[in-house]
Order: C-alpha cells, then structure tokens, then sequence
C-alpha cells in the first residue's frame, strides 16, 4: 500500500506539472520563475507549440502506460501469488506488438517534426528580406531591400539603462520590421558560431562565419520581442541580446527614411542579396 501512495502521489506531481506547461505565461521575454514557453508571437512558434503539446500527450500517456504496467506487474505476479514462477520464453504477438508500436509512436511525433522543419526553414513570398550578421559581441543589420540600411546593435550597460529598459535584453538599435508581413532573415557571423534566437517568434539560426542560412518569421502583432544569442561565442557572450520591433506598416516606412539618414555615413550600401545566392 505505502508503493501504491506513493506512485499516485507522483501521478499527481506529473498531473500538475502537465498543468504548469499548458497554462505557460504569457511574454515575449523571460519573466522570473516562468516554465512554460512564451507566447506564440508568429505562426511558426504556434505550431512549435502545437507539436509541443502533441508530444507531451503522447509522452504522458506512454508514462502513465509503462508506470500501470509495473504497477500491475509488482502485484500480480507477486512472490507470495506465484510460488511457482513461469517458463514462459516466447510470446509471438507480444513480440510483434512491443516492435510494432514504439514505430507508430515514432512517425506519429516524426511527420509533423518534419513537416515543421521545411516549414520553417525557407519564406516563402517573402515581403523583405534582413541579413543579421553576427559579431564578438553584437549584431549587425542590413535592410538590402531598403536602400542597403546598414547598422549595429550592442547591449545596454548596466549603468545605462533607462526605466523600463531590462538588463541583458535591452539594446541601443533596434530591428525594425512591420507586423505582418513575412520577414527573410539571412543569418551569417564575421568571427565564430552565434545564434539569432528569438522564442515567441519561433526563430532560430546558427550564424557560422563564410555561409548564409535562411530562416523567416511574421509578428503576428506590433510589439517588441526579445532573444539572445544561445550558442556560447565567448567571454561577453551574455551580452548579445536581440529586440525586434514590430511596428505598423506605415510607421516602419517612416522608421525607413529616417534611418536612411542616421545610418547613411556608417557604410556604403551593400548590393541587394541574391536568394539565389544563399546557400544553407
């Protein structure tokens, strides 16, 4: 008895815990004590999320299968209930069935996880493109669609934050894309491996130094989102955060010309990217 209250005191635990990740809190950046994913900001994070939830149901029910399996096991087949224990060696169907199964299970997670990774992987009609390159320890922006708009974006100090900017996430230039619109992101690194990772969006790539990788995003809403470099480029590693601003169209237009002029003595203007170019 004190076996059985024990394993349904930790049937209950996982019970609640499936209950914490469905109930995720809802941001577009880290908040304390958060366990559960932000929320979905674009249409790929929501089917991220989606499949998420898929296989956390097929996990479950395969837990709470194996753990009733012991369960019956440890009782029916008891020493005290079978003196005697069974010669039994072989078991065709059961063989079958025990091979069978965890290969349903497998496709079952497998085709959607495919099927989410092309979807993902290239825009498809894309409205503009955006090459983020990565630096030791910054990002660098080019807009080729506007006019070659070229700047950097480094991490706020600490002794710079303003009220209501939050540390590590704040940056002094933001990306400034419109809401809505499908966004190509052309992620390359001048040094070693970064990673533009922005989790309500739903995006992540590698930035390796000498290729050019694709991956796309649409803020569903206006908004700033925020990410971070997760691939470990070094001592200030921690201090390469990403904001995306999503603004209305109209807004990002004007944003547009007025960064033609803040950023116009920084560089020459890069030739327009060829998508054909780019190789993943």
């Amino acid at each position: 008895m004190k076996f059985l209250r024990r394993l349904a005191a930790t049937v209950l635990g996982m019970g609640l815990a499936l209950a914490a990740f469905g109930h995720a809190a809802l941001a577009d950046y880290p908040r304390p004590w958060e366990i559960g994913m932000q929320k979905a900001a674009s249409p790929v994070e929501a089917d991220i999320q989606h499949l998420h939830s898929v296989i956390m149901a097929v996990i479950t029910v395969i837990t709470l299968f194996v753990a009733a399996l012991l369960v019956w096991i440890v009782y029916r087949y008891d020493h005290k209930r079978n003196a005697v224990p069974s010669r039994t060696s072989h078991h065709t169907m059961l063989e079958v069935a025990w091979t069978t199964l965890p290969v349903v299970i497998l496709l079952v997670i497998w085709i959607p996880s495919i099927k989410l990774v092309f979807y993902q992987d290239r825009a498809v009609n894309a409205d503009m493109t955006v090459k983020v390159t990565g630096h030791q320890w910054y990002w660098e922006y080019t807009y080729p669609d506007q006019g070659g708009i070229d700047f950097s974006s480094y991490v706020v100090p600490d002794d710079q934050l303003k009220p209501g900017q939050m540390r590590l996430l704040a940056v002094d230039n933001e990306l400034v894309v419109p809401a809505g619109k499908t966004i190509r992101v052309l992620t390359n690194s001048s040094d070693v491996i970064h990673s533009f990772f922005v989790p309500s969006l739903g995006m992540q790539r590698y930035a390796i130094p000498g290729r050019t990788i694709e991956t796309w995003f649409k803020a569903d809403a206006p908004g700033t989102y925020y990410g971070e470099c997760n691939q470990i480029c070094g001592i200030n590693h921690s201090a390469m955060p990403i904001a995306i601003r999503a603004v209305p169209e109209a807004e990002f237009d004007a944003w547009v010309q007025e960064a033609k002029k803040k950023y116009a003595a920084t560089e020459t203007a890069p030739a327009r990217l060829d998508v054909a170019e780019v190789a993943h």
